[in-house]
């Protein structure tokens, strides 16, 4: 294990019942409230009448920035800077999913400058202060309600970018289980898919060091991954798996995990990120496509690590390390099919004509995370492994 430094500022509030505390955690950091959504569901479901009276009941003054959509796009977190600037708002809500936490967290770094926000992604600018952040999560799945995250799209640019910065933590995190049971099942299930890969890039950044307790608690949760998606698909309001999912997402992320791994790449994130700039598909779908290609690519380096997932995760018990690991692979890629989630690129229409430019596209991504032993020549690698066999 190498040495770390485990530091989460964020509080978190979880349980039935929590979404009303909204208001008071927020208006302790100001009053003037930038409250950031996405389009339909907060409303239908009947979260946004819960949390506005929150806020006004506290005595918050609201601006609404509505409309923040799947892979949150630049032009729309620019649009909420100016509109935090023009309202003098003091504090951000961020209520829904990943995508709007990432542009809540976005917005509160832009706020407080005048370059583009963009700068901050590509690693030009660093963040020094931001607005205060609080978030009501609508989905298990990226865990950003707790980690110093986020992901923005540049639409123009066609890249899709992360970014990483300790001033990015929200302050606190209202986690309502029941929040996510309205979630379509395809949603429910591209944050399963979120959260285990994850998990596996963690795992197999292990591989060569002295890990005992981080596999433990890795396997243990991508054992709980697969059997609370499982219920939660098959009964949509089971609370407890309901709150299995909410909990395992955020903490997969919020460095418990990483402490004492060194240093971690994100070869699956930096692959994804390339196709859903490009093609617009939900992270978690691309994830699910991008995995057993990427675990085939790496079998050979990682044939033990596999067999060891299969074994303690998966209860997959064969004779080698290298049958164990391909029936690790087969088992993640049937139950992706059991929950419905694409597979391969011909299911979300990328040729093989294509698989260039998103290799191409992904290298922008790997500059900027510094991750030198990524080549276009290994991302097609991966992206062939990818394709319906």
């Amino acid at each position: 294990m190498e040495n770390f430094v485990l530091h989460n500022p964020t509080k978190i509030i979880f349980g039935r019942d929590t979404v009303p505390l909204i208001g008071k955690e927020t208006v302790t950091f100001g009053k003037n409230v930038l409250l950031v959504y996405g389009r339909n569901s907060l409303k239908k479901s009947g979260l946004y009448d819960a949390i506005t009276s929150a806020l006004q009941d506290s005595g918050a003054k609201i601006t609404e920035h509505s409309g923040v959509q799947t892979n949150p796009l630049h032009f729309h977190v620019m649009e909420g800077v100016e509109k935090c600037k023009a309202h003098s708002c003091d504090v951000i809500c961020a209520a829904g999913g990943g995508s709007v936490i990432d542009e809540a967290k976005a917005i509160s770094a832009g706020a407080l400058v005048r370059h583009d926000v963009w700068k901050f992604l590509t690693g030009k600018k660093s963040i020094k202060k931001t607005l205060p952040v609080t978030a009501v999560p609508t989905l298990a799945a990226s865990g950003s309600e707790a980690n110093s995250g986020m992901v923005i799209t540049h639409e123009i640019k066609k890249l899709k970018f992360g970014f990483a910065n300790r001033h990015l933590f929200p302050r606190t995190s209202i986690l309502d289980p029941v929040t996510t049971c309205s979630v379509p099942a395809s949603y429910t299930a591209y944050g399963s898919v979120d959260m285990l890969s994850h998990f596996l890039e963690l795992y197999f950044s292990c591989s060569g060091k002295e890990s005992p307790v981080q596999d433990s608690l890795m396997e243990g949760m991508i054992t709980n991954i697969i059997r609370s998606t499982d219920r939660c698909l098959a009964a949509r309001d089971d609370y407890n798996a309901r709150a299995e999912l909410m909990w395992i997402a955020s903490l997969a992320l919020n460095g418990i995990f990483s402490a004492g791994l060194g240093r971690v790449e994100f070869p699956l994130h930096l692959i994804e990120h390339a196709i859903s700039a490009l093609y617009g598909v939900p992270h978690g779908a691309g994830l699910a496509i991008i995995i057993p290609g990427w675990m085939r690519y790496s079998k050979e380096q990682q044939s033990l690590r596999m067999a060891q997932l299969g074994e303690k995760s998966l209860s997959i018990k064969e004779g080698t390390a290298d049958s164990t690991s391909d029936a690790a692979i087969e088992y993640l890629l049937q139950w992706f099919n059991s929950i419905n989630v694409p597979t391969s690129l011909e299911d979300i229409g990328v040729e093989v004509k294509d698989i260039s430019r998103i290799a191409d596209n992904a290298l922008a991504q790997a500059k900027v995370w510094r991750m030198k032993n990524i080549s276009a020549e290994v991302i097609e690698q991966v992206l062939h492994l990818c394709r319906r066999r």
